[in-house]
């Protein structure tokens, strides 16, 4: 009879410790208390994560977007054309991106929706899960 073969790696793996697993977890539940209320204005949260930037920002480009969000360039690419298409942004005579007027109104209907889905989050997190957020943020950020 042969002998079973152990393999002590995967014995002694457990991965529901699995950070990354847990960060993609809890991604994915904000992420659908975010797509359920901005379903109704055809935006991703990643779309207006970019619009907020633009909107907040001075003398915004393609490659500090990247940095502030920590998006891969094809990403933010992607999201920035697609904010172009829909009217909301424009990139100036000096290859900086700006918001149109358009751009300004559709935040400003978008916002009472992305404070409600900020609240929903919240209540369920609670005040100690926001400040572990920020803190864990802060930690992986710092250079």
């Amino acid at each position: 009879m042969k002998e079973a073969k152990t393999y002590t790696n995967i014995d002694n793996c457990n991965p529901t410790f699995c950070i990354s697993g847990k960060i993609n977890r809890c991604t994915r539940i904000i992420g659908n208390v975010f797509r359920k209320h901005l379903k109704d204005f055809n935006i991703t949260s990643s779309q207006l994560s970019v619009l907020f930037v633009i909107t907040k920002g001075k003398d915004v480009n393609q490659k500090k977007i990247s940095d502030i969000l920590y998006l891969e360039k094809s990403t933010v690419n992607r999201n920035l054309n697609r904010l172009i298409k829909s009217g909301y942004i424009y990139t100036d005579e000096y290859s900086k991106l700006k918001i149109t007027d358009s751009g300004y109104e559709f935040l400003d209907n978008v916002i009472p929706q992305w404070n409600l889905a900020m609240d929903e989050i919240r209540d369920k997190i609670e005040k100690e899960g926001e400040d572990a957020l920020n803190i864990l943020l802060s930690n992986l950020t710092k250079q």
